[in-house]
């Protein structure tokens, strides 16, 4: 009988805020922690720049958004669709989404040609039914809770 994959309480806080939250900031704190306790894996790397996008965007930060979608999916490539309980398939194609809405404000430079792109967030897609289990569990706590940090 295979062992359920272990998921460390960072990366399903990360899904969590990502998912339920959309605390894209926070996501990227939390990655973060885990990116350089983990040894700096492109994986998290590219978890991690595709909720600064988010960030930038919602903040119109159009170029940096664009910049770092274009970062996440370099660094995503390299990985099955289905890697660490998520979609990245689906991942990547929402990044190429957005980076498709963004681009020709972007390049524009703002110019009446292209209108400002309207903030589209959008979920990572949880495909192993453990890391679901536990970003259920997660995200039932009170939103104050679900850092995990003395505040």
């Amino acid at each position: 009988m295979a062992s359920a994959p272990p998921y460390d309480e960072k990366f399903v806080r990360f899904v969590v805020l990502f998912n339920v939250d959309e605390d894209y900031f926070e996501c990227h704190e939390v990655m973060e922690e885990l990116w350089l306790e983990e040894g700096r894996s492109t994986l998290y790397q590219g978890l991690l720049q595709a909720a600064v996008g988010l960030h930038h965007w919602r903040n119109d930060n159009f170029s940096g958004a664009a910049k770092l979608f274009a970062q996440a999916e370099n660094k995503l490539a390299a990985y099955p669709d289905e890697t660490s309980g998520l979609d990245l398939g689906r991942l990547r194609a929402d990044i190429a989404d957005s980076l498709a809405r963004l681009r020709p404000y972007v390049e524009g430079a703002g110019s009446s040609a292209a209108p400002a792109p309207a903030f589209r967030p959008f979920r990572l897609r949880v495909t192993d039914g453990s890391l679901r289990t536990l970003a259920d569990a997660l995200a039932a706590l009170p939103p104050s809770e679900r850092l995990g940090r003395d505040e």
